[in-house]
Parts: structure tokens; C-alpha cells; sequence
């Protein structure tokens, strides 16, 4: 028989962190999952709107930039009021964004609605207050504890995409639209009833636990905008968003367009994502235990591997070279995102966490607007996508090479 102290010690020690992990998992998995699932619409809106490919790429250019300005805002919000409001603020603006995207009809339509509602949306309850509420629950498995609430993203286009793409083939884009809205709208209704109190207040034995809803200590976001670190972690994410979201937008339309069907190019998306998943929990139990830089380099070599075999496809339409790219590009696609966020909790820890995470994570959603809009734009100029190709594997290469270039990342020091 469990005696009250044990009782309450199991509930705060291991029920409550366990809810809140599979809580962000899910918040992240459906929320960037519905906007990674962009590429399965991309050719269904080219095709209904007569829109070249640079015009629709450009849509998820600016969702991407916005949800890179919403992490910064919603970093602040999450210092200032707390999770509560910005889960709840997340997935109203979501409902809105989802919602009326159905009824769009012109380019800046999407742009407001669907891009910067849709990505701001999706920062606020996406990896910035996830990350924030999983460091006040988990000290010890730190990394692996952030790697699996971050693996959602590729959990989200694992379920979504192949979702995404049965229900446009048999309900069109625009109801498949109108149902991502009723999901959000569903979670909103559930996140209301939960006790956000206890959520919001961390572990008893984790230092970066809350006093009265707020952290103690630590670095603001004005002092970490004066440190090297802290812009070696906003051009990792810049420079290494070039080259994933160059690639990951454009390989459903470009598998179609060497000749695997619409069904082919959606399933070798999704097991990507499954891949993605596995890639981010793996990568996150790793970073516990090795050196980080290394881990990332490893991450770094699958992606050129994928990217390479993806561009052979266009020569050769080979199984083996299609699972390569799967299996490369899905393992190491979000892997540096567990790395970096165990880092930044360690390095950063306190009053301002949530800020300065939010703040570098604007550097991703830059890179990854510049990269899908000029593998969009260059694929309009030349007819092909090597350029694409090119242009990403430079700026993956630079990406890795910032781990070790810059010494307090690479040795985990302010």
C-alpha cells in the first residue's frame, strides 16, 4: 500500500510530466503537422487557382516566416502569462486560419489567412512552449524528453499528409480545409477543462520550476541577443531550414513530376515522417549520452545522403534510391531540433527561456521561408530542381559546420 507522500510523489514525479510530454507531443504533431502537410495541397491549389509554382511555394514561404515571428511573440507571452493562454490562444487562431481557408479565393487571402494566422497559430502551441514546459517538468533525460514532444512535428506529417491527401482526393482541399478546423476547434473545447495551475508550475526538485507562475533567475532575452551563442543557435536554424524546407515542400510535386503517382509521392512523404519521428527521439536519447556536435554531424550526413539520392531519382527511378532518400532525409530531417533545445534549456535556463528560444526559432522560420520560395522560384526559371538541390545542400553544410565553429555550442558553455 502506497501512503500518501508516495502517493502525491508518484503523481508529481512521474503521472503528471509523463500528461504534460504526450500533451505537447500531440499539440505539435497536429498543429506543424497540418502546416507541414502544405506539400500535399501544393499541386491541388496550383492546378484550381492556374498558379505557377513559385506563387503557391510562396504561401508556405510566408506560413513559415510567420510561424518564425509567432515564435518569437510567443515565446514572450509564455514568459509573461503562462501556458494557459498560449494554448488556448494557439488553437483559436488555428480554428480561424483552417476554418476560412475554405473559402479563399486570391493569393493575399491565403497569405493572411492561411500563412501568418496559420503560422502564428501553430507557434503557440508548437516546439517554443513545449520546449518551455517540458525544462520545468524534466531535469534528468532532458534531451530525450524534448526529442520525443519535437518528434511530433514529423508524428504530424506521418498521420496528416496521407490524411490530407485522401480527403482532398475525395472531398477536394477546400472541406479537407474546413475539417482541420473542427479538429482545432475540438482541442480548444478540451484545453479549457485542463488544470493549468499545476501544468504551469514544474517539477519540486527541477531548477527551472516556477515561483507563482513565474521563473527566477537566469538570462533575459536583451542580454542573450549580446552573446555569440545565441546567434550560432539563430543561423543553425536558418541555415539548416534552407536546406530541409528547400527540399521537404517539394518533394511530393517533384516525385510526381519524374513519374511516380500522386499516391507513391504521398506515401514516400509520410514514411519520411515516420522516419522524421523515430529520427527525433533517437537523436534526443543520443544527445544525452554522446557529444552533441557529433550527434549532429551524424544527422548532418544523412540529410546530404537523402538529398543525393533524391536528386538521382530524376536518372534513375530506382526503389533502392527512393528508400535511401526516405530513410536519410526521415531519420536526420528534424534531428537537429532536440539538440538545440536541450541546449538552449541548459544553456539559457530561467526567467527568459521561453523568449530566447522563440527569438532564435525566428531564424528557422526565415530560412525555411527563403528556402521553399527559391526551390519554387528556381524550379519556375529552369524547368528542373537541381538548382534546389544545389542551393540546399550548401546551406546544410553550413549548418553543420556551425557546430563546430562556434565553441560554446560545441562544448555547451555560455
Amino acid at each position: 500500500m502506497f501512503n500518501t507522500a508516495s502517493r502525491s510523489k508518484i503523481y508529481f514525479s512521474i503521472i503528471i510530466p509523463i500528461s504534460i510530454l504526450v500533451y505537447c507531443l500531440i499539440m505539435t504533431a497536429l498543429s506543424r503537422g497540418m502546416g507541414e502537410s502544405f506539400g500535399v495541397f501544393l499541386l491541388p491549389l496550383s492546378s484550381y487557382f492556374s498558379w505557377d509554382r513559385a506563387e503557391v511555394a510562396s504561401i508556405y514561404s510566408f506560413y513559415m516566416l510567420s510561424l518564425g515571428i509567432g515564435s518569437l511573440i510567443s515565446g514572450i507571452l509564455f514568459d509573461k502569462f503562462g501556458p494557459r493562454f498560449n494554448y488556448m490562444f494557439g488553437m483559436g487562431l488555428l480554428t480561424i486560419a483552417y476554418g476560412l481557408s475554405g473559402y479563399l479565393n486570391t493569393i493575399w487571402q491565403f497569405y493572411l489567412i492561411l500563412s501568418f494566422l496559420g503560422g502564428v497559430g501553430a507557434s503557440m502551441v508548437g516546439v517554443v512552449p513545449a520546449q518551455s514546459l517540458i525544462s520545468r517538468w524534466f531535469n534528468k533525460n532532458l534531451g530525450s524528453a524534448l526529442s520525443i514532444a519535437y518528434a511530433g512535428q514529423g508524428l504530424g506529417v506521418l498521420i496528416l499528409a496521407p490524411l490530407s491527401q485522401l480527403s482532398i482526393v475525395e472531398f477536394g482541399w477546400q472541406l479537407s480545409y474546413e475539417y482541420a478546423a473542427l479538429m482545432f476547434l475540438i482541442l480548444f473545447v478540451l484545453a479549457s477543462l485542463l488544470p493549468w495551475g499545476i501544468i504551469s508550475k514544474g517539477a519540486n526538485d527541477n531548477p527551472r520550476k516556477s515561483f507563482n507562475g513565474k521563473l527566477l533567475g537566469g538570462v533575459s532575452l536583451k542580454e542573450a541577443l549580446k552573446t555569440n551563442v545565441f546567434w550560432g543557435f539563430f543561423f543553425i536554424f536558418g541555415f539548416t531550414a534552407i536546406g530541409i524546407f528547400g527540399i521537404s515542400l517539394q518533394i511530393v510535386a517533384y516525385l510526381i513530376y519524374i513519374g511516380f503517382t500522386e499516391v507513391e509521392a504521398a506515401f514516400s512523404f509520410g514514411a519520411a515522417g515516420i522516419l522524421s519521428f523515430a529520427g527525433m527521439a533517437i537523436t534526443g536519447f543520443a544527445a544525452d549520452r554522446w557529444p552533441r556536435h557529433l550527434v549532429a554531424t551524424f544527422s548532418y550526413g544523412l540529410s546530404f545522403i537523402g538529398i543525393i539520392a533524391l536528386a538521382l531519382l530524376q536518372i534513375h527511378q530506382s526503389n533502392i534510391l527512393l528508400i535511401i532518400f526516405i530513410v536519410g532525409f526521415g531519420l536526420s530531417a528534424g534531428a537537429r531540433g532536440p539538440i538545440i533545445t536541450t541546449l538552449m534549456a541548459e544553456i539559457f535556463s530561467g526567467k527568459g527561456l521561453a523568449s530566447i528560444y522563440g527569438a532564435s526559432n525566428l531564424g528557422q522560420g526565415l530560412g525555411a521561408a527563403i528556402g521553399a520560395f527559391l526551390a519554387g522560384l528556381f524550379f519556375d526559371l529552369t524547368g528542373d530542381y537541381n538548382s534546389g538541390f544545389i542551393l540546399c545542400s550548401i546551406f546544410t553544410f553550413l549548418g553543420a559546420l556551425l557546430f563546430w565553429i562556434v565553441p560554446q555550442i560545441r562544448y555547451a558553455k555560455i
